[in-house]
């Protein structure tokens, strides 16, 4: 099955990649391996998932938006290889920064949001390294924002 039909599938449109919002690039492909830039959990009206968790959020919620930063992730890898997620040899690592309150201590849980949907979309191939990193404030107050290393296959 391609990685197209399982998105639909799993009912998953993606969204338009989002512009980098200062001086950097979305991604990066080189030497087999694709640098994906930090991607912020925007709803599928396009609204940001805004908070902390252990305040404003619970767990619930924050793998939420890790799910919705993973979709993110993917509609930035799937413009960088041209559209042919097919490309995608594994997700190598994905590094998960959950804005949390100091004594919250779930981070993991929030970010098996993204690493739960790299599994179902990829399978075997979408599981990966991982770390899961509570700090006090990210970007534009997003919740979570998550990066992301992949193997690609050459086009």
């Amino acid at each position: 099955m391609t990685i197209a039909a399982r998105l639909e599938e799993l009912g998953i449109v993606l969204p338009a990649p989002a512009a980098p919002v200062a001086a950097y690039v979305a991604a990066v492909e080189h030497e087999g391996l694709l640098h994906v830039s930090g991607q912020l959990p925007f709803r599928e009206d396009g609204s940001l998932i805004t908070g902390r968790l252990g305040e404003s959020l619970d767990v619930a919620a924050g793998a939420e938006a890790a799910r919705r930063c993973a979709i993110m992730l993917v509609a930035q890898i799937k413009a960088a290889l041209g559209g042919d997620l097919d490309r995608v040899a594994r997700i190598v690592k994905l590094g998960a920064f959950i804005s949390s309150d100091p004594a919250f201590t779930d981070q993991p849980k929030v970010a098996n949001g993204a690493s739960e949907l790299m599994a179902d979309l990829f399978g075997e191939a979408g599981r990966h390294a991982r770390s899961a990193v509570g700090v006090p404030v990210l970007p534009l107050g997003a919740a979570v924002e998550i990066d992301a290393i992949v193997a690609v296959r050459p086009a």
